[in-house]
């Protein structure tokens, strides 16, 4: 299987927020997005690893992958619909 390459239309930095700012910050960027734009968000709150893959689903976006990155934080890349 072949691994596509994904390059985020905007990032998010949401590293070292505690809930709900990493969740609000991904709401406003989504909103500034396009349909089919992608939107990368950086996060340590643990709690977001839940919240954000709800969020997305429940506004018909898609998580496109969520992955822990060796800096200490999670890679969220999401599509926006």
């Amino acid at each position: 299987m072949e691994t596509k390459t994904v390059t985020a239309d905007k990032i998010v930095d949401a590293r070292g927020l505690s809930c709900p700012m990493p969740m609000l910050k991904t709401k406003k960027a989504l909103k500034g997005l396009k349909d089919g734009q992608v939107l990368e968000v950086w996060g340590t709150d643990p709690g977001s690893a839940n919240d954000i893959p709800d969020f997305v689903k429940k506004h018909g976006s898609e998580l496109l992958s969520m992955q822990a990155d060796a800096g200490g934080y999670t890679r969220y890349i999401i599509e926006k619909r």
